[in-house]
């Protein structure tokens, strides 16, 4: 004779997978949606305080306008070519000349150059760059790049010709 065994029901592991998932996703939804509203809360309180303040107490932030210390007759130059074309750099150096900066040096860059003409400075000089640049009508102002400090002749600045 056969005896029939209690059989207890056991959850199939899919059921409770599944269920486990939906209570992670509720959760995950419940962090976002608590997360959303105190990082709303902070910065619209934030920025309505920044609106309430007066526009003269607040400090300058503006970047402090540049002042060449530097006269052109002393400010010391190499212009480099850098588009290949012949007389190119010469032709520079006598525009920049004419206003009154001292050349140092004219030659061809150690690369040529697909991009802008530029004006690279030596640290300490970025206002000398950028008179040099508005008086010779060049765009692209920048910190020496590529090129080492010794290669400078003793020159504080570098226009390197590109070809466009």
């Amino acid at each position: 004779m056969e005896h029939a065994v209690p059989f207890e029901a056991v959850r199939p592991w899919r059921t409770a997978a599944i269920l486990a998932s939906g209570v992670a996703a509720l959760e995950l939804l419940a962090l976002i949606v608590a997360g959303t509203v105190l990082l709303g809360h902070s910065v619209v309180s934030h920025g309505a305080r920044a609106a309430a303040k007066p526009a003269a107490s607040k400090p300058a932030t503006t970047k402090p306008s540049l002042q060449a210390r530097l006269p052109r007759a002393k400010t010391r130059i190499v212009v480099l070519n850098g588009n290949g074309e012949a007389g190119a750099a010469a032709a520079e150096a006598t525009a920049v000349r004419a206003r009154g900066y001292k050349i140092n040096a004219v030659g061809n860059a150690p690369r040529p150059s697909q991009g802008p003409t530029l004006v690279m400075y030596r640290p300490g000089f970025a206002a000398e760059a950028h008179r040099l640049a508005r008086d010779a009508g060049i765009g692209l102002v920048t910190a020496l790049d590529g090129l080492k400090p010794s290669s400078l002749r003793r020159a504080q600045l570098v226009i390197v010709l590109g070809s466009s």
